[in-house]
């Protein structure tokens, strides 16, 4: 699955994307701990996820991105290899 961040300009953006591509349900609460609880019993995480623009976007929304990068590398390590639902996510 590819992201394009490359037009995101706010987290509000950023969490709409992520809910669109991701398929969050309605009630996605559009903040840090809503995607926690979207990933980890919400919906199922492709194999892999491609960021375009993930540069870009680190310099625009820094915190969002290092929160994003951070709670992926947490569900890899609670959920991944264990229980087979690792999600290969590539920055580009």
């Amino acid at each position: 699955m590819e992201i394009d961040l490359r037009q995101i300009e706010t987290s509000y953006e950023l969490h709409r994307i992520l809910k669109e591509k991701l398929c969050f349900p309605n009630f996605y609460g559009m903040n840090w701990d809503a995607f926690w609880d979207a990933i980890t019993g919400l919906v199922e995480l492709p194999s892999k996820i491609v960021f375009v623009g993930w540069e870009r976007m680190r310099e625009i929304l820094p915190e969002d991105s290092e929160i994003c990068k951070n709670l992926f590398e947490e569900y890899n390590k609670r959920y991944g290899i264990p229980f087979n639902n690792y999600c290969e996510i590539v920055y580009s």
